[in-house]
């Protein structure tokens, strides 16, 4: 099995040590992506803000990969507050459409930078 990692051009960088996704065969592991303006590295005001900022990251990460939204199989959606999750469910919907993907999605106790929203896929190449 090959092993690639993969770095976006149209996503933030990296506030870390780690790469944007690792491909493995056919199958691609994202890193969590946060609502960080590639551009600036600053957050957007609002969950909502966030949330799309995050979804585009995430889909710029897919498409360095040669994927796109459609692959994604199973992600995990981390919220600054639970309460945002009817909010960020209509957003995430915009993104995924027809067979969505497997979910999870929690409340964690902190996200980097302050994040209100993040999130990370596994998509396969279909």
């Amino acid at each position: 099995m090959t092993r690639e990692t993969i770095n976006a051009k149209g996503a933030p960088a990296a506030v870390g040590p780690y790469v944007h996704a690792v491909k493995a065969g056919d199958t691609v592991y994202t890193s969590g992506q946060l609502g960080l303006i590639p551009e600036t590295g600053l957050l957007p005001e609002g969950v909502e803000a966030q949330a799309r900022q995050a979804m585009e990251n995430l889909k710029a990460v897919l498409e360095a990969a040669g994927l796109t939204m459609a692959d994604v199989v199973k992600t995990t959606v981390f919220l600054a507050d639970i309460n945002d999750f009817a909010a960020i469910n209509e957003i995430y919907a915009e993104y995924f459409t027809g067979d969505t993907p497997a979910r999870s999605c929690v409340q964690a106790g902190a996200l980097p930078k302050g994040g209100l929203f993040e999130i990370e896929a596994i998509a396969v190449k279909q």
